[in-house]
């Protein structure tokens, strides 16, 4: 497992804007699927975004193209979540997770570390 901690997170009006941060440096493996996950009371857990280590593909929720974009840096081995035009709806508690060893960040892939999450509360 990979010890992931993020930060970042905060209470915000609608349309403005947090940057979400996982340190993710414990991780030694190559091909690794980095994500940003949510879950907001009473809902299921969904995924929000995902980087793969390889050619830095990204992947989005259609909920959040276009206001979101998932970024790293593999030299601090850090993973990013720039959310713009925040809507009430974003309202969730956030997770950074990796899955070492995938070769493709793919539906249903199984995620073998998380961090502890991060609020994001954003205000009408």
């Amino acid at each position: 497992q990979v010890q992931l901690v993020e930060s970042g997170g905060g209470s915000v009006q609608a349309g403005g804007s947090l940057r979400l941060s996982c340190d993710a440096s414990g991780n030694r493996h190559s091909n690794v699927c980095m994500g940003w996950f949510r879950q907001a009371p009473g809902k299921q857990r969904e995924a929000v975004a995902q980087i793969h280590t390889d050619g830095d593909r990204t992947y989005y929720a259609d909920s959040v193209k276009g206001r979101f974009t998932v970024s790293r840096d593999s030299a601090k081995k850090m993973l990013y979540l720039q959310m713009n035009s925040l809507k009430p709806e974003d309202t969730a508690m956030d997770y950074c997770a990796v899955a070492s060893g995938a070769f493709r960040c793919v539906p249903g892939l199984r995620y073998g570390s998380w961090g502890q999450g991060t609020q994001v509360t954003v205000s009408s």
